[in-house]
């Protein structure tokens, strides 16, 4: 079976410019049957015009559970109002006993079937973007940073495309598993207590920035009561030392979980729209 046709075959669809669902692994042996564990993909099509630009959408949630209301449905349907594809991310989590790699192997099979069949999505293949809430900002990141397929590959699935996005926007995001400044529940859900220093290090971001990172904005706010903003700031640092194109919006006031609809700061009330001229001028959303 083509991707195209397992796509067809695993959307329970309706009419275009309506949502369609995904399953991730439908069709691959032996992947994920449980009603528990649903890896996939809600799509959300452009309102009116479509640009061509996609954004793939991980919400947060310490890698425990997922935020989708606020850090899912409710970002992708603003992505859809301005004319872009929308893409929200349901990955396993640590709540149904979940843990590493099973999160990064999802990314990268959302990257896959986004990619391969971006003319059946109608977007640009050169044009998709990831964008992350807190843990889910750890998840963007993480997909950002790899060049191969390698955990699919692992799965015996022989990916054609790059499964890295084109550019990637981490919101208030978790990035270090380091004692100083590590979100202790996130870490927990993704490397479990028993975790060696192997893997703490190989998931602290910041250690692991490539010099070919695609382009990052990075929003993070000073007083957030979740995530110890220094993330962030660690991570921008990671950046600039790579030479990656990278924009930091680091607010005093906004604190966290405020997805595109929710904050109740006068500084982060319109950082979406921010985020929306970067992409236009990085040529990464294109009105038509």
């Amino acid at each position: 079976m083509s991707i195209l046709s397992f796509i067809i075959s695993s959307v329970a669809f309706h009419a275009f410019g309506q949502d369609t669902l995904v399953k991730l692994w439908k069709g691959v042996d032996g992947q994920f049957q449980g009603k528990q564990q649903r890896p996939e993909l809600r799509v959300f099509y452009p309102k009116t015009k479509n640009t061509g630009t996609c954004m793939l959408i991980c919400p947060g949630g310490s890698y425990h559970h997922l935020a989708l209301k606020g850090e899912g449905k409710e970002v992708a349907e603003w992505f859809a109002n301005q004319g872009v594809t929308a893409f929200v991310l349901r990955y396993r989590v640590g709540f149904y006993g979940n843990h590493y790699p099973a999160m990064i192997e999802d990314f990268q099979r959302a990257m896959q079937l986004i990619r391969e069949n971006a003319d059946f999505y109608h977007i640009n293949p050169d044009r998709i973007g990831a964008i992350g809430f807190s843990a889910g900002g750890h998840l963007v990141t993480h997909g950002g940073i790899l060049a191969d397929s390698r955990y699919l590959k692992a799965k015996g699935i022989h990916c054609k495309v790059s499964t890295r996005p084109n550019f990637v926007v981490p919101v208030y995001p978790v990035v270090s598993m380091q004692d100083s400044i590590a979100h202790q529940r996130s870490r927990k859900n993704l490397i479990t207590k028993h975790y060696s220093k192997e893997q703490q290090d190989a998931l602290s971001l910041e250690l692991q920035i490539p010099t070919d990172m695609p382009p990052v904005y990075l929003v993070a706010c000073k007083d957030d009561p979740v995530v110890d903003y220094r993330n962030s700031v660690v991570l921008c640092n990671a950046l600039k030392n790579k030479g990656i194109k990278a924009v930091f919006r680091l607010f005093d006031e906004g604190g966290h979980g405020f997805g595109v609809a929710r904050t109740k700061s006068d500084e982060t009330k319109d950082w979406q729209l921010k985020l929306l001229e970067w992409m236009k001028e990085n040529k990464f959303l294109v009105e038509k």
